[in-house]
């Protein structure tokens, strides 16, 4: 008998073992996993490809290994928030595909398909991954903050693959909404200014202005957006 329970013991022991062995193996993992895709998230050394203007103004044109679906540059003042805007044939393409036409999983800030690739339509959006440490547009729930979004409400929007066109954004107003919510992520700009007056967060002011949105997702297991809205001046 007493042999028995020496068995019994032991075998609780290796089994007591195994288990957390197999826990911190998993935690190993997740600190290795999020370690790759935070090293592989796209980061401000993209700028090196950033349109610029030379002392006449002229674009300074420069050969690019970033792909041709790129159709603008878009510029947070202040965040980190300073990328390549890409277009794909639908808004798929560039969820894990970066601007040098790479798989990667945080993908590529991306304009909706369904928009004007020169940012002519009254209502356009741009989508991009919530990363950590304020990458990518995971600066955008600091947003939600009316203080915040005061302080840093200006911004560029470069629009073309040279910047042939250069605008300046105003961000006027935040929200929480859900995906499924058609008057922000079906093109309904028809009645977007009541929307947004009636649901922001934070709302500073109203403009006739072409409007631009920013969206990313709250966090990974919901589908709730958060939205910050610009002006195109």
């Amino acid at each position: 008998m007493a042999k028995l329970w020496r068995k019994l013991n032991e075998l609780y022991g290796w089994l007591v073992i195994i288990f957390f062995g197999f826990i911190m193996l998993i935690g190993i993992w997740q600190c290795f996993d999020n370690y790759y895709i935070y090293k592989h998230t796209l980061d401000n050394s993209v700028t090196e490809y950033k349109p610029r203007r030379d002392s006449s103004d002229e674009a300074v044109y420069q050969k690019s290994p970033i792909t041709d679906e790129m159709v603008g540059w878009l510029t947070v003042d202040n965040t980190n928030i300073d990328y390549p805007v890409m277009q794909g044939q639908n808004n798929s393409q560039f969820l894990n595909t970066d601007p040098f036409g790479n798989y990667s999983l945080t993908g590529s800030i991306f304009l909706d398909s369904r928009c004007s690739s020169d940012f002519s339509d009254d209502y356009s959006v741009i989508y991009g991954h919530h990363m950590d440490y304020g990458k990518m547009f995971g600066a955008l729930d600091d947003f939600l903050s009316e203080n915040y979004l005061k302080s840093h409400s200006t911004g560029t929007l470069m629009v073309g693959r040279n910047g042939e066109k250069t605008y300046s954004l105003r961000i006027f107003a935040s929200m929480r909404v859900s995906a499924r919510e058609k008057t922000v992520f079906d093109m309904d700009n028809s009645s977007i200014r009541s929307f947004i007056r009636d649901n922001a967060s934070v709302l500073t002011e109203e403009s006739s202005s072409r409007i631009l949105a920013l969206s990313t997702c709250a966090d990974a297991e919901s589908v709730t957006r958060i939205v910050v809205f610009c002006y195109i001046e």
